[in-house]
């Protein structure tokens, strides 16, 4: 017998049915939901009840994020949406059209992460403008964190149907 064939009955090679994808789905989406334009939440929750400088750090921190996310954007921003489009794209033809699994998973990763990319450009942008502080920026941060949450609910949810179905259909094949 040989090692590779070992390996791969030992360890399940299809995406929907690998524990590590589902694994990697909870750390994608509790990592997204947790930093806030990359500042952590629970930073912000502290801000909101102390105070002092516990805002002056989340403000600080926020600017700088802001500062750097807006700089990609004016940087490198078309460049970056079209080779994000055309991998999408290409993921979507190669698992939905083609059938392949790896690419359907991937795909369903990086597709609603994409939207919570243009989404924290566009939140990056408004705080930038609008010039918001204290109350008003922890105000902004946490209504971008409840967006970021309900897309990932749909996302979890589609993506739990849709590994569900695939999972039934190759059992009823046969593997």
């Amino acid at each position: 017998m040989d090692w590779y064939q070992t390996i791969f009955e030992l360890i399940d090679m299809r995406s929907f049915s690998n524990l590590w994808y589902w694994i990697a789905l909870a750390v994608l989406w509790s990592s997204a939901s947790h930093y806030v334009l990359g500042v952590p939440f629970d930073m912000v929750l502290r801000a909101k009840r102390q105070g002092g400088e516990t805002l002056a750090d989340v403000e600080m921190l926020t600017q700088v994020n802001v500062n750097r996310y807006l700089l990609i954007g004016r940087v490198s921003g078309l460049w970056l949406l079209g080779f994000v489009s055309f991998v999408i794209t290409g993921l979507g033809i190669l698992g939905f059209y083609y059938g392949i699994e790896f690419c359907q998973a991937v795909f369903l990763l990086m597709a609603p992460m994409s939207i919570v990319g243009l989404l924290t450009i566009s939140a990056a942008r408004l705080i930038q403008d609008q010039a918001l502080t204290g109350e008003a920026l922890l105000r902004r941060l946490t209504r971008h964190r409840l967006h970021v949450q309900i897309i990932g609910i749909f996302a979890i949810f589609i993506t739990a149907m849709y590994g569900m179905y695939v999972n039934m259909n190759v059992g009823a094949l046969g593997g």
